[in-house]
């Protein structure tokens, strides 16, 4: 059995940030809980390749209507400094579900997304 670390909850908390950006359509939740220099990677519906800032998504993200996000954790992995949680993502304003994949840095003992990649269910 996996021993749960001390930073679990605090990760999660993060993570909890995220999906509660879209559902409250709250911007300061997505810049609470990534690195200002966060990427992300991703591939959509179609098949196609987006990568950029993530920042250049927290206020699409947080435009009304909610987005009606259910998250669903899968693994949470902790190594020292450094975590990785998988997501599964379903949201209504998405066209469905989403895989993400997560890394978080634990800087100054503030944990904080550095970098999501995802692609979309359908894939």
């Amino acid at each position: 059995m996996t021993a749960r670390t001390d930073d679990h909850d605090a990760i999660l908390r993060v993570m909890r940030l995220y999906i509660d950006g879209f559902n409250d359509n709250d911007v300061s939740k997505f810049k609470e809980a990534f690195d200002e220099d966060a990427w992300i990677f991703f591939i959509d519906v179609d098949g196609a390749l987006h990568k950029h800032r993530i920042s250049e998504d927290f206020e699409r993200w947080a435009a009304p209507p909610s987005w009606g996000v259910v998250g669903r954790f899968v693994p949470v992995t902790q190594v020292g400094d450094a975590a990785a949680v998988q997501l599964s993502f379903d949201a209504e304003q998405s066209g469905g579900g989403w895989i993400d994949f997560h890394n978080l840095l634990k800087v100054n003992g503030v944990w904080k997304i550095t970098n999501k990649t995802a692609t979309h269910s359908s894939r």
